[in-house]
């Protein structure tokens, strides 16, 4: 009896110890679904030579990009970032998770914070929350390891914007690479020295449109909540969508559901990097291949029930005119990630690519192949449903062309209006079966 009682006061106390730093577990019946994620890569230290390629098939109608505020390449050294992500799907209690993935090094983390931004680099006052990891202020996350923060008590409404804080008390300019994401089409900021996490208005040295070290925000969600992982390249990354307006299409689909009647309460969490391929890897900015990340950017994501998948563009544009890799050999990746999804007993969608005549990778070649990859996705019922993303872009008057008002300059990236072309194909039936 006495022994029981030690147990019962240890843990009253490691009860108050956690009431105390702010966490919060879950309600019964609730679980944990991710509102926002982003896949990595990792960025070395020293950016590799610009490889310049062929010319481009027809020059685009694509502005000069401005000059950027802050360098790609950022190094920091005892400094704050400030990194604004989109929730999807609200919450009252929610957790972060770091990633040390693409990492050689351990990282030092020496303060994270979430709170509900207000307006460009400020965040609403009273809704700061010091995050901790197994109850310590601080974590160290070895390479190649996520850090899960504990959870906090912080209500989330739907649509969002998150403010999270990482205090990096050491200098990345090292040798290990540094595991981010890039084009983020978000501003985030950078802070002059020290540790100012938390600070409702954050002493702002740089802005950057690149993610660092985050990856997932997750919110304790009632049972009937399921998750939605948008897996592909940089249409489904929102690549040439207007900056910090939440227009890429998974953003805009998010809308649609919410406002369905009645709402289909899906976490949605991106998985899209520009550039990506589903069979083989090219530089570091763009990941490793689709088959090789399925694992932790899709199955590994909590609540997922349902997936898009949208990919293979960039292994036909890349290839030029050479005859690999085939249509075949594009179908047979696909036919690997139905496999993955299916023995995870995840429900797959099959997106059709769009049209990219004019873009700079285009050749007549590509389009056969990427003509006879979407006839395959339509027809061989292969994937559980399929979102025809081609005929909701492609000009009617010229169907391997995308339609002027949703080519955003470059002949392969929607607009805007193009992204929620692409957000209303989506048959939100599907989303609501099988959960």
């Amino acid at each position: 009896m006495t022994r029981l009682r030690h147990v019962q006061t240890a843990a009253l106390a490691l009860s108050l110890l956690a009431l105390d730093a702010g966490l919060t577990a879950q309600t019964p019946g609730e679980r944990w679904v991710g509102t926002w994620a982003t896949a990595e890569v990792g960025r070395p230290q020293t950016p590799p030579p610009v490889v310049p390629g062929p010319p481009p098939f027809m020059p685009n109608q694509c502005p000069a990009n401005p000059a950027p505020a802050a360098p790609g390449f950022l190094h920091f050294s005892n400094q704050t970032l400030r990194q604004i992500v989109h929730a999807s799907l609200g919450g009252t209690s929610a957790r972060v998770v770091l990633s040390n993935k693409y990492g050689t090094a351990p990282l030092a983390i020496g303060a994270a914070h979430v709170a509900l931004r207000d307006r460009e680099a400020a965040i609403r006052n009273g809704s700061d929350r010091a995050l901790t990891f197994g109850g310590a202020s601080t974590v160290t996350i070895p390479p190649g390891a996520m850090a899960y923060s504990d959870p906090v008590s912080l209500t989330i409404p739907d649509m969002s914007d998150l403010a999270i804080d990482l205090f990096l008390p050491g200098d990345t300019n090292g040798p290990a690479p540094l595991t981010m994401h890039n084009t983020a089409v978000q501003t985030s900021y950078v802070s002059r020295a020290g540790n100012h996490a938390g600070a409702t208005a954050l002493p702002v040295a740089a802005t950057t449109q690149n993610w660092f070290v985050i990856h997932r925000v997750d919110v304790s969600a009632a049972p009937s909540a399921g998750g939605l992982v948008v897996y592909g390249d940089s249409i489904t990354d929102g690549t040439r969508s207007t900056p910090d307006t939440n227009n890429r299409w998974p953003d805009q689909l998010v809308r649609r559901m919410l406002s369905a009647s009645p709402p289909l309460r899906l976490g949605v969490m991106n998985g899209g990097i520009a550039g990506n391929r589903v069979l083989s890897d090219a530089n570091f900015a763009v990941g490793i291949n689709a088959l090789a990340r399925f694992e932790h950017d899709v199955a590994a994501q909590p609540g997922v029930t349902h997936v898009i998948f949208m990919e293979g563009i960039n292994d036909i544009g890349q290839a030029r005119e050479s005859a690999a890799p085939s249509a075949g050999d594009v179908i047979a990746g696909h036919r690997q990630i139905i496999a993955m999804a299916h023995a995870r007993g995840l429900t797959i969608i099959g997106a059709t690519l769009t049209p990219f005549y004019g873009a700079a990778y285009y050749t007549d070649v590509g389009e056969a192949k990427r003509q006879a990859v979407n006839q395959w996705i339509r027809t061989s019922r292969a994937y559980d449903a399929v979102v025809d993303f081609d005929q909701a872009t492609r000009d009617p008057g010229d169907p391997k062309k995308l339609l002027p008002a949703y080519d955003s300059c470059d002949h392969l990236h929607p607009s805007d209006a193009g992204y929620k072309a692409m957000a209303d194909a989506v048959d939100l039936k599907v989303l609501r079966a099988g959960r």
